[in-house]
């Protein structure tokens, strides 16, 4: 019987019998004689001399006749209730009830919900940021990582060096070189390219290369040829610094054109399979796909090299460029290969291998103040449940995450642990530029990289791409093309719904400033320039 239907009051003499909470009843084996068992339930108005004979509760004679199973049951059940009960209370302030699971299963989060608690919960009580910054000072001074040698880089992707050669075609500005081309030509030409089976827009301009390939192939000894070029320059990074907008400014110029994506990724992640790390392998995209990028550009200087073109020889000129802003930071792929041992940094970086292939590249880096970056790079990948106080919150976790890592191992080895990125709600370590560019310079000289600040960019647009045209080496702007790179609007600005929440906290923005104060002072050092100390912002 359910236990709302068992009442006091309706009708004592009809109801007291059920009212025993369907508890069992002991049974006398001589005389099958109900006994009541520990709980009686009787109603108090219940008269004493009712036809029904109550059992004195616990006499001596009932005990006798109860299962001895039954009482060190009833017995073990009280026992492990008085324990579960005993475990809440004691550890009510600490670890939860005695059967829930180890803390250590979770990560440590700190609970914020408005500005106050942020304050109160800031760096000085979860972090001790004086023994941080300390610790990031003294791991600063490494020593710069050994280069691979040639041989090796060649080995490890032989294919690659087997599609490009060591040295391209002179008199043209771009890295270019003819490949023998002894494919039939068929509706099939680009179809295969897995750069067109995720893009609508470069799939278009195959179709249309496709259309003009035969009349822009070279004929040489009876063999047919076609051009093939790299990149001129590649804008490296980094994410949320005004690359986009950067790289589509620098097409408007007539010698900076033909360029079909601005982020391919290929040397960080499609090449090794992957699109999305956390999707897992999907399908290798071969190098011939990517050079398939620079086709436009190829047509176009094959073009003037078989004097179609109008005669003014700017389309020897002609440069193309890419703009992946992972190039500079992700080299995550190698974590996920198989390897023999247990190494904690990558092999090989992508540098190594655009170094290889093409030593006389032109670098461009585009950096902002970290602690910006940081919350932009938030607000712009972060979907749902955005506010300064998650914000925080993930901060200040990411922080004591890379403390912990940095108590044990090396500031590089920090920077590149795939399994420490991975852990951090916020990409952290993507801020800490020096690393990256100290290893960019083990392989690159310094006059091949140039070096922005997004604040200069903002402040002084035309003077910014000045100095990126006099870096490329191309010829001046008419005013029509002056004209036009100040009224294109900006690309990738902040969403209404992001502006909407405001800037950071101050505990926030203190702690991450106090953070990565000595890694701007090291970078201010090696380029040279006080503004990258990010002091004023």
């Amino acid at each position: 019987m359910p236990l709302s239907d068992c009442k006091y009051g309706s009708n004592p003499q009809k109801d007291h019998n059920y009212c025993l909470h369907s508890l069992p009843m002991a049974e006398d084996y001589h005389g099958k004689r109900p006994v009541r068992t520990f709980f009686d339930f009787r109603h108090p108005n219940v008269s004493e001399n009712m036809d029904v004979k109550w059992a004195p509760l616990l006499s001596l004679t009932n005990l006798r006749s109860i299962s001895k199973v039954k009482v060190v049951s009833f017995l073990m059940g009280l026992t492990l209730t008085f324990l579960i009960m005993a475990s809440y209370i004691l550890t009510w302030d600490k670890k939860g009830l005695l059967f829930t699971p180890s803390p250590d299963q979770f990560r440590p989060v700190v609970v914020l919900t408005s500005a106050t608690a942020a304050e109160a919960s800031s760096e000085k009580n979860l972090i001790d940021m004086k023994l941080l910054v300390k610790l990031v000072g003294s791991k600063l001074e490494y020593k710069p990582r050994k280069v691979p040698d040639e041989k090796d880089v060649i080995e490890m992707d032989s294919h690659l060096f087997s599609v490009i050669p060591r040295h391209f075609l002179p008199g043209i500005k771009s890295p270019c070189w003819y490949e023998e081309f002894s494919g039939e030509l068929s509706p099939d030409l680009y179809k295969r390219n897995h750069f067109t089976q995720r893009s609508k827009s470069f799939k278009t301009v195959c179709d249309r290369l496709r259309t003009t390939f035969q009349q822009h192939l070279h004929h040489r000894d009876g063999k047919q040829f076609r051009l093939r070029c790299l990149p001129f320059f590649y804008i490296i990074g980094q994410p949320k610094c005004g690359t986009t907008d950067l790289f589509h400014r620098l097409l408007l110029h007539p010698e900076v054109k033909f360029n079909t994506m601005k982020e391919p990724h290929w040397w960080t992640r499609k090449r090794f399979g992957y699109i999305r790390f956390k999707d897992g392998f999907q399908e290798s995209f071969p190098v011939e796909d990517y050079l398939d990028l620079f086709d436009l550009a190829a047509h176009n200087i094959q073009d003037e090299i078989s004097g179609n073109s109008s005669g003014d020889h700017r389309s020897l000129q002609f440069i193309t460029g890419e703009a992946s802003a992972s190039t500079m930071w992700d080299n995550q792929a190698w974590s996920y290969l198989p390897r023999d041992g247990e190494e904690t940094e990558p092999p090989f970086l992508a540098q190594d291998f655009i170094h290889t292939v093409q030593p006389d590249a032109k670098i461009i880096i585009m950096l902002r103040d970290p602690v910006e970056r940081l919350y932009s790079d938030y607000l712009y990948f972060k979907m749902a449940n955005k506010s300064a106080e998650d914000f925080h919150q993930k901060v200040v976790e990411s922080v004591q995450l890379f403390q912990s890592c940095l108590s044990e191992k090396s500031l590089h080895s920090c920077v590149y642990n795939t399994s420490l990125y991975n852990a951090m709600p916020v990409r952290l370590s993507l801020g800490m530029y020096i690393v990256f560019l100290l290893d960019w310079l083990t392989v690159f000289h310094r006059e091949q990289i140039l070096v922005l600040r997004l604040e200069d960019y903002a402040a002084n647009l035309k003077a910014t791409i000045r100095k990126v045209f006099d870096f490329l080496s191309v010829g001046p702007i008419s005013e029509k093309v002056d004209a036009a790179l100040s009224k294109r609007p900006m690309s990738n600005t902040r969403r209404v719904a992001d502006r909407n929440l405001g800037p950071m906290l101050p505990a926030t923005r203190d702690l991450l400033r106090e953070f990565h104060q000595p890694l701007n002072h090291k970078l201010a050092s090696v380029l040279d320039n006080e503004a990258f100390l990010w002091s004023k912002t």
